[in-house]
């Protein structure tokens, strides 16, 4: 290996949300994680919603792109008014026998 070229391979800590904290090696002395094997729910076995929401909302405010919401209208998608005039058709008939 040339010297002067490779970064450091120091001592560090792997920091969770959830206050875990693992100590390795690597080349950062510091890594941040959201989620770790302590409270992950595959590991854990515990039923726990794991907030992607929040990721999504990170990534539209860094390239600054709009909800899905405020983009389409309020009204109704067809597949839906498809299902809805089916299920009134269906009242109709059973009212009419």
């Amino acid at each position: 290996m040339k010297k002067g070229i490779h970064p450091k391979y120091v001592p560090s800590k792997i920091i969770c949300v959830c206050g875990n904290v693992v100590e390795t090696r690597s080349t950062a002395p510091e890594i941040r994680v959201e989620i770790c094997s302590a409270c992950h729910p595959f590991f854990t076995g515990k039923q726990k919603l794991v907030d992607t929401a929040g990721r999504v909302e990170r990534f539209r405010r860094k390239y600054g792109l709009k909800a899905e919401d405020e983009e389409e209208n309020v009204e109704d998608k067809p597949e839906q008014q498809t299902e809805q005039q089916t299920e009134e058709k269906t009242e109709e008939k059973t009212e009419e026998k």
